[in-house]
């Protein structure tokens, strides 16, 4: 399956779940509804990429950054 890894800058506590736009260096910002404690704006992330991508949740992991608001996402199996 192939791999590839995202950067994406979050925006917690967010009207919608939307993606907002591609910074300059390629990191994605993405708005999330949910509140960034005790992983619920990580799960929620997750579950929108899910969505997005159209790839099972299990195929799309945090590598680093899950305390900030930047973080660097691994997926599998994205055509995408």
């Amino acid at each position: 399956m192939p791999e590839k890894y995202l950067r994406v800058k979050v925006i917690p506590k967010s009207q919608k779940n939307e993606i907002v736009e591609k910074l300059e260096d390629g990191t994605l910002k993405i708005r999330i509804k949910a509140v960034p404690e005790r992983g619920k704006a990580n799960a929620e992330l997750i579950k929108f990429l899910s969505k997005e991508l159209r790839i099972p949740k299990t195929n799309i992991a945090i590598i680093s950054g899950a305390a900030d608001q930047l973080k660097l996402i691994r997926i599998y199996g994205s055509n995408k």
